[in-house]
């Protein structure tokens, strides 16, 4: 029988204190309570699309900005999915989504390689109309912060949008499904 991949990791700094439990194999669960209503949204749908069971408890000085939290917690999810795959003996490596979510299309690549790596490409024709609460500049350092904690190659492209409320949401709904091809056991790689 396959070992568990399961692992826990916390960060303390003097800004935020984080942990994050996550099952790799799990069926997607969460908790989450970030202090980001916005960001603990976008982890239960990680957690529920990639199938992995994943429990979030941050705080942070949200009284300053959500930057140290938000990054942090990227740093920490980077890092306990680190953790649970090892040495990532028998995965799939490389996965790769496209998610429609309304008027946006988001297309995620990604690779366990060990060699960080974040782009993000967007096609012209894509407008930010909405300002929110948690932006585009913010998920994107999330991502910057979990591919470097990860050891990923991730590639996100951009291709359709308007809301930024739909990309944002179309990003981490592609990197979940991006997430479980790669981390999915086969048997015929050694």
């Amino acid at each position: 029988m396959p070992q568990a991949r399961k692992a826990t990791v916390v960060r303390k700094t003097r800004e935020t204190t984080i942990k994050i439990v996550l099952n790799v194999d799990g069926n997607g669960k969460s908790s989450i309570a970030t202090g980001i209503p916005f960001l603990n949204h976008m982890l239960a749908s990680l957690a529920k699309h990639g199938l992995f069971d994943l429990d979030v408890q941050a705080k942070g000085d949200l009284e300053v900005d959500i930057h140290h939290t938000n990054e942090d917690i990227g740093i920490v999810l980077g890092q306990v999915f680190a953790k649970a795959l090892g040495n990532k003996k028998g995965i799939r490596r490389f996965g790769f989504f496209s998610v429609p979510m309304d008027e946006s299309l988001v297309r995620v690549s990604l690779d366990f390689s060990d060699r960080p790596f974040l782009s993000i490409l967007k096609n012209k024709g894509v407008k930010f109309s909405r300002p929110e609460a948690y932006s585009f500049h913010d998920a994107s350092e999330f991502l910057r912060a979990f591919s470097q904690h990860t050891g990923t190659n991730l590639i996100v492209e951009v291709v359709a949008g308007e809301d930024s409320h739909h990309i944002i949401e179309a990003m981490f709904k592609a990197l979940a499904k991006a997430l479980d091809m790669a981390t999915e056991r086969d048997d015929r790689v050694r």
